[in-house]
């Protein structure tokens, strides 16, 4: 007479049951705990993620104090380079503000633990803290326009030598963007001279609209 043996059944640590040991019913898949994330990794992630806004605030500001300094430029009317100097300040500034209440705003549900209670205005502060690359790269030409007041420039050559000076700021900020995410030196200074373009077209359109 031939036995007839009963199929049988892998557990989940894929061994076959013992002789005279029922088979477990019911098992099911263990599922892998997902190892913790290395702190190493976890610090370096922030420093890029960190270094990204920096960068981007450094640019922006670079570029809003470009249009600033254009748009500010009136022939015919006194130059006031102390109070453009200050409107620039004033503007980037709050523009920083703005910025850095909407990333807080946009990356955080009201339901979240991090916009409970006193947690939520800590974060917004350092939200705001973060933003000071953007007022950073205002002050050469804050520090310019004072310059020209004090040393008595005009008007017209001040916003040149602003906005030639904003232009090369710009390549720069390229050019180490691109070096510090990876880039070989001959494509960063592509990069950087796409930047550059920016400031090149706002001189282009001072030119012609004034």
């Amino acid at each position: 007479m031939n036995d007839q043996r009963a199929p049988q059944t892998i557990l989940e640590t894929g061994a076959r049951p013992e002789t005279g040991t029922a088979p477990e019913t019911g098992a099911r898949p263990r599922t892998a705990t997902p190892p913790a994330l290395d702190p190493v990794l976890r610090t370096r992630t922030a420093a890029a993620r960190g270094g990204a806004e920096w960068i981007f605030g450094g640019v922006y500001g670079t570029i809003l104090s470009s249009a600033l300094l254009a748009a500010l430029q009136n022939e015919g009317t006194p130059y006031t380079p102390f109070y453009d100097a200050a409107w620039v300040l004033v503007t980037v500034g709050a523009a920083a503000l703005v910025h850095g209440y909407a990333h807080h705003m946009s990356s955080h549900g009201a339901a979240s633990p991090e916009h409970r209670g006193a947690h939520r205005w800590k974060q917004l502060g350092r939200e705001l803290r973060d933003e000071w690359p953007m007022v950073a790269a205002s002050l050469p030409t804050v520090l310019l326009l004072c310059l020209a007041g004090f040393a008595g420039w005009g008007e017209p050559a001040t916003t040149a030598v602003g906005l030639g000076l904003n232009t090369a700021l710009l390549f720069a900020w390229g050019v180490f963007a691109a070096l510090r995410t990876g880039y070989r030196l001959a494509p960063a200074l592509l990069i950087g001279l796409a930047d550059a373009a920016i400031g090149l077209a706002i001189v282009v359109a001072n030119a012609l609209i004034k």
